[in-house]
């Protein structure tokens, strides 16, 4: 057992800080209100369906999708967390049109944070894990309020991600850009306990995970790629097993935690037109950079996630992501096309 097994996580954001001689403690304040903005999340996941909050609320976000009442329970119970403060500038979130501003009876800070309040919620009447996921960045502009310039950033510009997933037990997975840390909620004392210390993705995996009812609409490297994961070959660790639940943040912490690739290609129903699905600011490069920071890597198949300069804060990629060796053949692969 590892002897920092069992520190709160508020403990541990502290001990990170204090790497950082300049920190004057906003840093830690932010991940704190996001571990008790994800304990509340948490119980209200854990009794959905007694609660009434599953199912629909009539209403369709900026993406098309039809809005589940735990998205909105969630999205607001993060923006009243974190508005207050005094550590953010301005948000934004996957379920709103444009940017969060901060009240005006609230102090505003020098960071930037990004998030997909429930990811994976069109799950949760089926009692699939769900999740959170956020980044974090520092403010660019100067100006007395923050703008949508503040949001529109490379992934190589973040100073923090993280992910929360609701499953069997509530885990929240973070980085700082010096390694990956992993608690778990401990309902008995209300607190995040660390559980996975310097988390590190295998180098090559043995399962993939990947939407297969949508063969007919990849592109022909995603085709023969997964064609290739299929054939039996021992010396190769051929063929690979197919895992995959359907909720972005479970199906990546997976493969964080045993190894293998997460694959969301663009849709090719028209070749001329490719039409990615993921979010570039709330989905991808979060979790671009958590997985790089666990020796892994995030692709396009073209480009570097953490590279792409966004440009709409609704910007969406393909997304293949997990064990370094796994994502680099398929970027051969898809190199072919």
């Amino acid at each position: 057992m590892q002897k920092n097994k069992g520190i709160t996580i508020q403990r541990h954001i502290v001990e990170q800080e204090r790497l950082f001689p300049q920190a004057t403690g906003d840093f830690t304040g932010l991940l704190w209100d996001l571990s008790i903005a994800a304990k509340i999340i948490s119980r209200e996941v854990n009794k959905a369906g007694l609660a009434e909050i599953l199912g629909l609320t009539g209403e369709v976000n900026i993406h098309g999708e039809a809005v589940k009442k735990l998205d909105v329970f969630a999205n607001e119970r993060i923006c009243k967390s974190m508005e207050h403060g005094g550590h953010l500038c301005i948000m934004a979130s996957e379920e709103n049109d444009d940017v969060i501003t901060i009240p005006e009876e609230f102090p505003r800070g020098k960071y930037v944070l990004m998030f997909d309040p429930l990811d994976g919620s069109s799950n949760i009447d089926a009692n699939v894990s769900v999740g959170t996921i956020f980044s974090v960045y520092r403010r660019k502009t100067t100006g007395k309020e923050a703008t949508i310039e503040d949001c529109l950033r490379k992934g190589t510009e973040q100073i923090a991600a993280g992910y929360i997933v609701y499953g069997s037990s509530t885990m929240m997975v973070y980085t700082t850009g010096q390694g990956v840390y992993g608690f778990t909620l401990d309902p008995s004392i209300g607190e995040f306990l660390l559980s996975h210390e310097n988390i590190k993705i295998a180098a090559k995996g043995r399962t993939y995970s990947i939407n297969e009812g949508n063969t007919h609409t990849w592109d022909e490297g995603t085709r023969r790629y997964i064609r290739y994961l299929k054939e039996s070959d021992p010396s190769t660790g051929r063929p690979y097993s197919l895992r995959y639940i359907g909720s972005l943040v479970a199906d990546f912490h997976r493969n964080l935690l045993y190894g293998g690739i997460f694959l969301y290609p663009a849709d090719y129903k028209d070749p001329k037109k490719p039409k990615p699905k993921l979010r570039l600011l709330y989905e991808a490069n979060p979790l671009a950079f958590i997985v790089e920071q666990a020796g892994g890597m995030a692709s396009t198949g073209e480009e570097r996630i953490m590279d792409i300069q966004a440009s709409d804060l609704h910007q969406k990629v393909p997304l293949i992501i997990g064990s370094r060796e796994d994502v680099l053949a398929y970027e051969k692969y898809f190199e072919q096309e």
